[in-house]
C-alpha cells in the first residue's frame, strides 16, 4: 500500500523548514551585526551545496541501493550542523554550521522525489497531491513563526526552525523503503539518458526557469516595501502564490491525464515570461500583482510538478536519483544561484523593472528551447493500401 501520510509528512516537515529558515534566518544574522556582504556569503551555501551535494548522494544512492538510509542520515546530519548555531556567534563558526547543514539537508530531497515516485509505481499522477503537503508546511511555517516572532526576541528563531528540522528527522525514519525497481531488459547508461534532446532541453530550460525567479526569492519584499506596500501585504503576497501553487497540485492529477508533460510546461514557461514582466513593471497596481502572484501555481507547481515526472519517466530504475539530483542541481542550484546573483548586480544599475524584466528573458530562453528540443510525438498514420 502506498504510505501516503508518511511521504506527506516528510514533506511538510522539509518545505516547512523552508518556511522557517529562509524569510527570517537573515533577520537573526542582522541582529548579530554582519554586513550585507557576510549575510549574502552565508546564504549563498545553500544555493552552492544544492549544486554539488545531490550529484554526490544521487551517485551514492544509486551504488549501494539504499536511498532510505541515506535520507535518515542526512537528516540527523542536517540537524547536527544547525545545532552549531547554538554554540557560536562568531562568522566562522556558522559559516561552518552553514555548509553541513546544507550539504546534507541538499541531499534528500532528490533522494525522496525517486522514494516516492517508487512508492507510487504507475500511480504518478498522484504525486501533486503528496507534493501539495509540502507547500502547506511552508505556510503554517512563514505564518506561524512570523506571527510569533511579534511577542518573542529574534533568537527564539533558532528553536523554531530546530523543531523543524527534528521533525524532518522523525518522518525520516517513518517513511518505509520502496520495493527495488524491476531489472530492465536493455540497461540504460547516464549518458545515453543525457544523449537524448528532449532530456537535455528539460534540463537547461530548468536552468532558466530558477534564473528567472532569481530577482523574486532576493529582491521581491524589497521591491514591494520600496513602492509604498506595507510589510504585512508582503507576507501575505507570499502566501498567495503559496495557496495558488497548492491548488495547481491538487489539480495535477486530472491535468496530468487530460495533457501532456510537455504541453503543461510550455504553458508554465509562457506565464512565467507574462509574470515577471507584470512584477517589474506593474508594481503600481496591486491587481497586477495579485495576477502575477497567481500565476505561481503554474511557473511553479505545474512546472515543478510536470517536470519531476518527466525526470522519473526518462531515468528509469536506479538512474531515478541521478536524474532528480541533476534536475535539483542545474535549476535550484546553478539556475537559482545564477538568476540571484546576477539580480543583486543589476537591481542598482538598471532598476527593478528591467532587473524582473530580464527574468521574463530567461523563462522565454528556456520556453524557446523547450519548443526546440522537445518535438511532440506525432501519432503513427495507417499504412496505405
Amino acid at each position: 500500500m502506498l504510505p501516503y501520510w508518511r511521504l506527506s509528512a516528510y514533506y511538510f516537515f522539509y518545505f516547512g523548514f523552508v518556511g522557517a529558515f529562509s524569510p527570517y534566518f537573515t533577520l537573526y544574522l542582522q541582529s548579530l551585526q554582519f554586513t550585507a556582504a557576510d549575510i549574502a556569503i552565508l546564504m549563498s551555501l545553500m544555493q552552492v551545496m544544492r549544486i554539488l551535494a545531490p550529484n554526490l548522494w544521487g551517485w551514492l544512492a544509486e551504488r549501494v541501493g539504499v536511498p532510505v538510509l541515506i535520507v535518515r542520515l542526512s537528516a540527523v546530519a542536517s540537524l547536527a550542523g544547525f545545532g552549531l548555531f547554538f554554540l557560536t556567534t562568531e562568522f566562522a563558526g556558522i559559516f561552518v554550521g552553514m555548509a553541513l547543514m546544507a550539504f546534507f539537508w541538499s541531499a534528500a530531497l532528490p533522494l525522496i522525489e525517486s522514494v516516492t515516485f517508487s512508492h507510487l509505481g504507475d500511480q504518478g499522477h498522484r504525486y501533486a497531491s503528496i507534493r501539495v503537503w509540502g507547500s502547506v508546511g511552508f505556510i503554517v511555517a512563514v505564518l506561524g513563526i512570523g506571527h510569533a516572532l511579534e511577542d518573542l526576541p529574534i533568537t527564539a528563531t533558532l528553536w523554531m526552525t530546530a523543531l523543524v528540522l527534528a521533525g524532518i528527522v522523525l518522518c525520516a525514519f517513518l517513511v518505509p523503503d520502496a520495493a527495488p525497481p524491476a531489472v530492465q531488459r536493455v540497461p540504460m547508461s547516464l549518458r545515453q539518458v543525457l544523449a537524448r534532446a528532449e532530456v537535455r532541453a528539460l534540463l537547461g530550460a530548468c536552468f532558466f526557469m530558477s534564473a528567472a525567479h532569481g530577482a523574486l526569492y532576493v529582491f521581491y519584499s524589497i521591491h514591494l516595501v520600496d513602492n509604498g506596500y506595507g510589510k504585512a501585504l508582503v507576507g501575505w503576497m507570499w502566501t498567495l502564490g503559496v495557496v495558488a501553487e497548492i491548488v495547481v497540485f491538487l489539480f495535477m492529477p486530472r491535468l496530468m491525464k487530460r495533457y501532456t508533460l510537455r504541453a503543461m510546461l510550455l504553458v508554465s514557461f509562457t506565464a512565467a515570461v507574462l509574470r515577471f514582466l507584470l512584477i517589474g513593471w506593474g508594481v503600481g497596481s496591486l491587481a497586477l500583482l495579485v495576477l502575477a502572484q497567481l500565476l505561481h501555481g503554474a511557473t511553479f507547481g505545474a512546472y515543478h510538478a510536470a517536470a519531476i515526472a518527466a525526470i522519473n519517466q526518462w531515468f528509469p530504475g536506479k538512474l531515478q536519483s541521478r536524474g532528480q539530483a541533476l534536475y535539483g542541481s542545474l535549476s535550484f542550484g546553478a539556475g537559482g544561484m545564477f538568476g540571484g546573483l546576477l539580480s543583486g548586480l543589476t537591481w542598482d544599475a538598471i532598476g527593478s523593472a528591467w532587473t524582473y524584466s530580464l527574468g521574463s528573458a530567461f523563462a522565454l530562453a528556456g520556453l524557446l528551447w523547450l519548443i526546440k528540443g522537445w518535438r511532440p510525438v506525432l501519432p503513427s498514420m495507417p499504412a496505405k493500401d
